[in-house]
C-alpha cells in the first residue's frame, strides 16, 4: 500500500513538473474564484460584484499575476462591497488593511497563501489547519501573514453582524461611528485569543520539527496540537469567548490529518534507515546524520551473463540455426531454378515439334 502511495506521490510530482505552465495560473485561478466567491457570500452587499461573470473575469485576472495580486483585488473588493454599508466602514477597514500590509509586505510577503487560506479555512470550521501546516513548511515570519488573516476574518464577520446597526446609526457622528468599529474590533477576546494560540503554535511547531530527532515532524505536529488547544482553552477560561470544545477537538483531528497529508509529500523519510557519518577537514570535524526518503525503488532487470562452455554451446546452436536457414534457402532457390529450367525444356520440344511439322508439310507440298 505504502509503495503505491509513493507511486501516485511520484507521478503526481512529475506530471506537474512537466506541466507546470499550466498548473500554476489554474491553481491561481481556483485560489481566486474561491476567494471572491466567500468575499461575496459573507459581505455581498453589492449586486454588480455578485455577479458571477464579474468573478469570473476577476479570477482569470488574477490567475496572470503574482499571487499578492489576489490579496490586493481581494481587499479592494471587500472595500467596494462595504461602501455598499457606509463610507466609515470603507475608511476603518482601509485604515485596518492599510496597517496590515505594512506589516505582511514587510515581514511576510511570501507568505500569500497563508493570509487567504486562513479566512477561508474559518469559513470552514477547520482554522487549526492553519498554523500546523504553516509552522511546517514557513518561517517564523509567517505569524504576520497568519495573524493578518485572522483579524480580517472577524473584522468582517463583526460587520456583517452589526450591518443593521451601522445603517441606523445615520445620524450619528463620524467619530461615533468610528469608535463602535474600533471598540468591536478592539474588544474582540476570541480575535485575540486565535492570534495569541496560531502565534505560539507556529513557533513550537517550527522550533521541533527543526530538531536533530528521529520523527521530528511527527512529535511537532502533535505537539503543536496540544499547545493550540491548551492555549484556546486557557484563553476561553479567562475572556469567556465560549469557543465550541467539540469543535475544537473536530478542528484539531482534521487539522492532523492535514498535516501528516502535508508531511507525505514534503517530508516523508525512514527513519529506520539513518547513517551518521563523522569526517574532518584541516579545520573542522562534521558529524552529519543522513536520513534517506521514503522512494519507489526502480523496477529491477535480470541479466544473465554467459561465460565459458555456456557461451560455446549457444554460439554453436546460433550457427548451425544459421547453416539450416542457408541450406533451406538453397534448396529452395534451387527448386525454383529447376522448375523454371524444365518450364523451358518442354517450351522448347513443343516449338521443335511444330517446326518439325511444318517441314514435313512444306514437303508434301512440293512433291504433289
Amino acid at each position: 500500500m505504502m509503495k503505491q502511495l509513493l507511486a501516485l506521490r511520484d507521478r503526481m510530482k512529475a506530471i506537474y513538473s512537466r506541466y507546470e505552465n499550466f498548473c500554476r495560473p489554474g491553481l491561481k485561478f481556483i485560489l481566486a474564484l474561491i476567494t471572491m466567491t466567500m468575499i461575496n457570500k459573507g459581505i455581498g452587499y453589492s449586486g454588480a460584484l455578485k455577479n458571477f461573470a464579474v468573478v469570473l473575469v476577476i479570477s482569470l485576472l488574477c490567475s496572470f499575476f503574482p499571487m499578492n495580486f489576489i490579496v490586493v483585488v481581494g481587499s479592494m473588493v471587500i472595500l467596494l462591497h462595504l461602501y455598499a454599508t457606509s463610507l466609515e466602514c470603507v475608511i476603518a477597514v482601509g485604515v485596518m488593511f492599510l496597517v496590515m500590509f505594512l506589516l505582511y509586505f514587510r515581514f511576510s510577503s511570501k507568505d500569500t497563501i497563508l493570509l487567504l487560506l486562513t479566512p477561508l479555512c474559518f469559513v470552514l470550521k477547520v482554522p487549526y489547519v492553519v498554523p500546523i501546516c504553516a509552522g511546517l513548511v514557513a518561517a517564523p515570519t509567517a505569524v504576520v501573514s497568519t495573524g493578518c488573516g485572522v483579524v480580517t476574518y472577524y473584522m468582517l464577520s463583526f460587520i456583517a453582524t452589526n450591518r443593521s446597526t451601522l445603517l441606523s446609526m445615520s445620524e450619528e457622528s463620524l467619530l461615533e461611528k468610528f469608535r463602535f468599529l474600533l471598540g468591536g474590533l478592539a474588544g474582540n477576546r476570541e480575535m485575540q485569543v486565535m492570534v495569541a494560540a496560531f502565534a505560539v503554535t507556529i513557533l513550537v511547531v517550527y522550533l521541533i520539527r527543526r530538531l536533530p530527532v528521529d520523527y521530528a515532524w511527527t512529535i511537532a505536529i502533535v505537539s503543536g496540537l496540544l499547545v493550540d488547544i491548551v492555549v484556546i482553552l486557557i484563553g476561553d477560561l479567562k475572556y469567556n469567548t465560549y469557543i465550541s470544545v467539540p469543535g475544537l477537538i473536530l478542528g484539531s483531528i482534521v487539522a492532523f490529518g492535514a498535516a501528516w497529508v502535508l508531511q507525505f509529500f514534503v517530508f516523508n523519510v525512514d527513519y529506520s534507515r539513518t547513517e551518521k557519518v563523522q569526517f574532518e577537514d584541516d579545520e573542522y570535524y562534521y558529524y552529519v546524520k543522513a536520513v534517506p526518503k521514503n522512494v519507489v525503488p526502480p523496477t529491477e532487470r535480470s541479466v544473465k551473463k554467459i561465460k565459458g562452455q555456456e557461451k560455446d554451446e549457444i554460439l554453436h546452436r546460433h550457427r548451425r540455426r544459421s547453416a539450416e536457414s542457408d541450406s533451406g534457402r538453397d534448396a529452395q532457390e534451387y527448386r525454383m531454378r529447376r522448375s523454371a529450367t524444365k518450364e523451358e525444356d518442354a517450351s522448347s520440344v513443343a516449338r521443335n515439334k511444330n517446326r518439325t511439322k511444318r517441314i514435313v508439310l512444306a514437303e508434301k507440298d512440293k512433291r504433289q
